[in-house]
């Protein structure tokens, strides 16, 4: 089971900066598995809580992260972690989804960083329940295919550069037919030339001759 929230700026697409957030550390276990490129994972500092991911629209980096959603993401953190959300002055660290790392000894639900510079924090002072509140109203619980979602993601990624590199194809093939029109072009006018250069040759060369032929005619 999957919990979803839409925070502030929820949108346009169906996905587009959502909240999720695993039942237990085996879903997120999953969720570590199969996220996808611009999710970004949030968790309390040091202290146990739940994992929490936003789906940011696609292309969009974790640097750049709207304050307002910022804010409802480290509210959700605070309000699922058991200590945390009873403490105040807490702080949230977030990192993007490809920058976690999970090895073998690592217990179920634990991860590490790949890139440190890579993590952020958020100081969180205290609880806003007006956030909480809101999101929780938005909460929907779903039993999504974690593994089918990322494998169609994936079709959708290879589908995308295959007509990315067609489209590069016609490109330069185009661009070399062009060339090649123009280098013919130029040929042609290069032979037109020289034809024109032979025939005021033989033009000379005949004025020439009439001329011989006048002068010993007279």
């Amino acid at each position: 089971m999957v919990f979803y929230h839409e925070p502030r700026g929820f949108g346009p697409g169906p996905d587009d900066n959502l909240l999720y957030v695993g039942r237990d550390k085996f879903e997120n276990e999953d969720l570590i598995k199969y996220g996808l490129p611009h999710d970004v994972w949030f968790h309390v500092d040091d202290l146990s809580s739940a994992h929490v991911y936003l789906r940011l629209p696609s292309g969009s980096s974790f640097e750049n992260i709207p304050a307002d959603i910022l804010e409802d993401c480290a509210q959700l953190v605070k309000a699922n972690s058991i200590q945390g959300n009873k403490l105040n002055n807490i702080t949230v660290v977030y990192t993007p989804w490809a920058n976690l790392k999970k090895t073998q000894s690592m217990d179920v639900g634990q991860v590490s960083f790949k890139d440190n510079k890579q993590v952020k924090k958020i100081a969180v002072p205290k609880r806003i329940n007006e956030i909480v509140n809101r999101l929780n109203k938005s909460k929907r619980e779903e039993y999504p295919d974690l593994a089918a979602q990322r494998e169609t993601y994936d079709q959708c990624i290879r589908m995308a550069k295959k007509v990315e590199v067609q489209a590069q194809r016609k490109t330069e093939k185009t661009a070399k037919e062009e060339a090649k029109r123009q280098q013919e072009a130029r040929s042609y006018k290069h032979l037109m030339q020289d034809d024109a250069m032979v025939s005021s040759q033989s033009m000379s060369s005949k004025y020439q001759s009439n001329k011989a032929f006048e002068d010993d005619f007279m």
